[in-house]
């Protein structure tokens, strides 16, 4: 079936993203990263959320989900994701009703920095887009923390 040959290739791609923590293999895992031609077709995250791909969750509530980086960037590196995509598959697909959700996800955020002790500061990262480095389609937030961050980001 065609979409499980995309999800496929999707995993295969993600997986050369998670196994190197280089900058080009990041470039190259978004460069090789195609939106879906169905918005709310499913993604590695949604494999994550349904439990059928193991993470170490660090939050969760009824509108997302949040779990550790497998490859973390910094001391303290977690994902966090909407449990529904509603076609929300990256910060320029938004759409008004999305406001809450998005809302939601930033408040998120705060809470999980708190909870992890990031009382000196964090980054937040939406990556969109090919040229923003964004590998899944499925709207995500970074929380990034635990060390000095540099600027510009990169």
């Amino acid at each position: 079936m065609k979409e499980d040959r995309n999800i496929s290739e999707r995993i295969c791609v993600l997986s050369s993203h998670f196994n190197s923590i280089s900058m080009a293999t990041e470039k190259q895992a978004a460069l090789a990263a195609t939106p879906p031609s169905n918005a709310d077709s499913p993604t590695i995250f949604d494999k994550i959320i349904n439990k059928e791909i193991p993470s170490t969750v660090v939050y969760e509530d009824d509108k997302v989900f949040a779990f550790r980086d497998i490859t973390p960037q910094a001391p303290t590196h977690i994902l966090i994701i909407p449990k529904v995509k509603d076609g929300l598959t990256g910060l320029s697909k938004a759409e008004e009703r999305h406001c809450e959700i998005l809302g939601h996800l930033l408040y998120t955020a705060k809470l999980v920095a708190k909870q992890e002790g990031l009382d000196d500061g964090f980054r937040i990262v939406i990556n969109d887009g090919p040229k923003g480095c964004q590998s899944v389609y499925h709207i995500h937030v970074h929380l990034i923390g635990g060390r000095q961050m540099n600027w510009p980001p990169g």
